[in-house]
């Protein structure tokens, strides 16, 4: 991992399989503290860094935050993508997260730009201090362009190879620290969906065969890990049952939605699944402020903040948030954030931050100014939330099940 550190001032019967690791950025201070014989309270020394965790059954420690790239090639250049991961990594978060299908929204134009930015970031970076986990695209009848030779995306040897080879080629690496698809090769309900249409059923590549194309590419060395992303329940515990019987490679990981707004997919019954004690796969979630929603910016749509933001930007784009109970509950929850004095920002992610099932928040921005007040957020808000802050989200919660839900 990116940090490390021989001390901790968390109680480990606290923290379960969470370690704390001071940045190298607050050393000195913790150093000279110590010379002049001034205490450093767990407290405050909690908040001097970002906390890790171990991902899945894998070796790697990833930061409580990973850094979101989607936006790199669309709505950020080259320049501010670098300032972005630096600020990201000089403040602790070691991994990122991209896709062979960046920047979204997704074009033929600007497909792979994303990884090029990274790419030419990551020549003046230690390569084995940055987790760098990609995404190759699952079944798709309207990105034929990614590939060179195909009229429909499949997640099988052939499309993960070639997926595998011009990301490795973008980045300018040898490896992939962690390689996901990014949503299944079968019919399941996606990016907003909620409910399976039984009628949509349809014949998808074998579970085997391409955990037998991931464990090609692992063999080769030009993968360490696999994970899964818009997953259900059912396509993990096959994944996982499939490993198992023909000793192929486990998943560590799961990529889902996940936030104030949209917990219900998960914790119905992916939580038990992904449990350590059962299948251990650990969550990165994505849009932890549901897609900036969160931040209360589209509470007034002729703000400019709303004017901005992609929701606005991309028409059609995540409208489950705009068209939806979405922005009532929004305005519940921002309520219950004053009430506790807090901003919105900071109970979304305190409440994403603290799940115990949570292994990592996937956090995307467009500005140092965002990025710092999201890393901010999981420094400074009281961890973990207060009991009556935890108890007003449930009741918001009980009245607004998943407003997204179209």
């Amino acid at each position: 991992m990116a940090f490390s550190s021989t001390f901790s001032v968390t109680p480990a019967f606290l923290c379960d399989n969470i370690r704390w690791f001071p940045h190298p950025s607050h050393m000195h201070q913790a150093v000279n503290a110590r010379t002049r014989l001034r205490p450093i309270s767990a407290k405050l020394a909690e908040k001097a860094a970002l906390r890790y965790k171990k991902l899945g059954d894998s070796d790697l420690e990833v930061s409580e935050i990973t850094l979101g790239t989607m936006t790199f090639g669309q709505q950020n250049t080259e320049k501010e993508a670098h300032e972005i991961l630096s600020y990201s990594f000089d403040h602790g978060i070691n991994i990122l997260d991209t896709a062979e299908a960046y920047p979204i929204p997704m074009s033929k134009e600007t497909q792979g730009r994303t990884d090029l930015y990274i790419g030419s970031w990551l020549k003046s970076q230690p390569r084995d201090k940055v987790i760098v986990a990609t995404k190759v695209c699952g079944y798709s009848e309207r990105s034929s362009y990614i590939r060179d030779n195909a009229k429909v995306l499949r997640v099988d040897a052939a499309n993960i190879k070639e997926s595998v080879e011009k990301s490795l080629k973008r980045l300018g690496t040898d490896y992939i620290d962690l390689l996901q698809i990014h949503w299944p090769d079968r019919y399941v309900p996606l990016f907003g969906q909620f409910f399976y249409d039984y009628s949509k059923w349809r014949p998808s590549i074998p579970f085997v065969e391409q955990l037998r194309a991931f464990q090609e590419l692992i063999d080769e060395g030009k993968v360490r890990y696999i994970g899964v992303s818009n997953e259900t329940s059912y396509g993990v515990m096959e994944f996982v049952h499939t490993a198992k019987v023909e000793g192929l490679p486990k998943i560590i990981s799961i990529q889902n939605n996940y936030s104030l707004l949209v917990r219900c997919h998960f914790e119905a019954d992916l939580v038990e699944v992904c449990h350590p004690n059962n299948c251990n796969i650990g969550l990165l979630a994505y849009s932890p402020l549901a897609g900036g929603a969160l931040s209360g910016k589209y509470l007034d749509l002729n703000s400019e903040a709303a004017k901005k933001g992609r929701l606005n930007l991309f028409p059609g784009y995540m409208e489950r948030y705009k068209d939806s109970l979405s922005r009532e509950a929004t305005e519940q929850y921002v309520e219950l954030a004053k009430k506790h004095g807090l901003t919105l920002v900071q109970l979304a992610l305190g409440f994403a931050r603290d799940r115990p099932f949570m292994t990592s928040s996937i956090i995307g921005a467009t500005s140092i100014d965002q990025l710092k007040e999201d890393i901010d957020a999981f420094l400074t808000t009281e961890r973990p939330l207060p009991p009556e802050v935890v108890a007003g989200i449930e009741t918001i919660f009980k009245r607004y099940k998943d407003p997204a839900i179209l």
